[in-house]
């Protein structure tokens, strides 16, 4: 499928381009985002890879993993019933979910293409996705968002009365699109069209006359970390010294008030848009608490996850900075095996983007969707969502800006935005970093995820707003 859509990417980019005379802002486009992909992606994420993989290589042989996977071992085993239950990729998808709920976008994709690589290992059919991974990929596109923290900065910023408003809307709406992403996914497994093709046969099957596939009739190996050393009295007493410290920590920097410019400020140079203004240092207003609860979590989660995983492996008997360097070797054959898929996927989007096709489309489908109920001023975001997270920004903050901060459509625009994924690029990337070329009905389902939560955004929010 991801074949068709790269090609028809193309081929409308250079007809559209051509009918409107914007075939020079299609080339321009195409050598930008191919210079985006390597030198602003792929080489950047290298840095971050072997950073949360070094840390996430403690997080295993700590046994933290372990822990995790058992806790949620019953829900894991529905989703993934063809993953064994004390496999490295159980512990790396439920790793990744958490940092999608929290919006911890820089740890969420390297711990995700980690799970990827684990779900290789049991991949018997190199180059097509498994079923486990498409499932994987429709809960990553659709995650369910906690805490919106990007949309909720912007509208506190911007002066909303209630900037927080958007959570319960966007918790309902990324439920709505999960679910619709797992149906969708588990329904199209099954289809003659994206089944699975017949495994190939062993040479020792073959020598001795039985060309079965390979592995038919037995679950693949489980792989089991060494068990650390037990967890002492005195260690537990560490451990809770330090959860007390980063409450207190926490509690400290959202009350004082002297705190308040460095945590916007950091929110600031982190994620805000150049064109969006902090509020006054002095406004202590109660609708601007939200912003520093938001700018504490943002803050310390990070930093937080860096020295707790540490931590706990070296009161396990872990040596933490040998097993840091083996987990963060592989970041960089991750980073540099993405670039072809990369290159290829973001210089289709920006080709199409730079011919007008997101114009076109809106001309097309606004006389379709208004009498429906849905505002035409949120189709170039919804459009745009699944090509490009920046582009999406810019065009979020532009309608804050023009229709104000709590009109019902800014509301709905800062759900969808809480709510959806950038889905081509997040299949480009967890696809390549496993040379995964046949997605089967992966991209189906994580777009169906999205309209699902584009809709769910539009309905919740007319009923809690309108």
């Amino acid at each position: 499928m991801l074949n068709a859509l790269w090609l028809a990417l193309v081929l409308l980019a250079v007809v559209i381009g051509g009918a409107t005379g914007r075939l020079r802002e299609v080339t321009e486009s195409a050598f930008q985002m191919a210079d985006t992909a390597v030198m602003k992606i792929a080489l950047p994420l290298a840095g971050i890879m072997a950073l949360w993989l070094g840390v996430m290589r403690l997080a295993e042989r700590s046994g933290l993993v372990q822990i995790l996977a058992r806790a949620l071992r019953p829900v894991m085993r529905r989703l993934f019933p063809d993953v064994p239950a004390e496999h490295p990729a159980m512990g790396s998808m439920l790793m990744n979910m958490a940092a999608n709920m929290l919006g911890l976008a820089n740890a969420a994709t390297p711990l995700g293409l980690r799970a990827m690589r684990d779900l290789e290992t049991l991949n018997r059919n190199p180059g097509t996705a498994t079923n486990a991974m498409c499932t994987f990929l429709a809960i990553n596109t659709s995650s369910i968002q906690l805490l919106p923290t990007t949309a909720i900065a912007i509208l506190a910023t911007q002066r909303s009365q209630d900037p927080t408003a958007i959570v319960g809307t966007s918790l309902l709406a990324t439920i709505c699109s999960t679910v619709a992403g797992i149906t969708a996914v588990k329904w199209m497994e099954n289809w003659r069209v994206f089944r699975l093709p017949a495994a190939p046969a062993s040479p020792a099957a073959v020598a001795a006359g039985n060309a079965g596939p390979v592995g038919e009739g037995a679950e693949p190996a489980e792989v089991v970390a060494p068990e650390p050393a037990p967890l002492t009295t005195r260690g537990r007493l560490a451990l809770w010294v330090l959860l007390a410290a980063f409450a207190g920590l926490a509690l400290w920097i959202s009350l004082a008030p002297a705190s308040y410019r460095e945590v916007t400020a950091a929110l600031h140079t982190r994620i805000f848009p150049e064109n969006v203004k902090l509020p006054a240092w002095e406004d202590t207003s109660g609708q601007h608490l939200a912003l520093r609860a938001v700018g504490t979590l943002s803050l310390l989660a990070v930093p937080f996850l860096l020295l707790f995983f540490p931590f706990y492996a070296a009161l396990r008997g872990v040596k933490v900075y040998e097993e840091f360097v083996e987990g963060a070797k592989e970041g960089f054959g991750v980073a540099l095996r993405i670039i072809p898929f990369l290159v290829a996927i973001l210089v289709a989007i920006g080709m199409f983007r730079g011919a007008g096709g997101i114009e076109a489309l809106k001309s097309i489908l606004a006389p379709l969707l208004t009498p429906l109920g849905f505002p035409p001023d949120l189709l170039p975001m919804v459009l745009v969502r699944p090509l490009s997270g920046s582009a999406t920004t810019g065009l979020f903050v532009e309608i804050v800006q023009r229709l104000g901060p709590d009109d019902l459509v800014t509301r709905m625009a800062g759900t969808i935005f809480g709510s959806t994924e950038t889905t081509f690029y997040v299949i480009a990337v967890y696809f390549g970093a496993v040379a995964v070329r046949r997605t089967r009905h992966a991209v189906a389902a994580g777009l169906i995820a999205d309209l699902a939560g584009v809709v769910a955004s539009v309905v919740i929010c007319r009923l809690m707003f309108g």
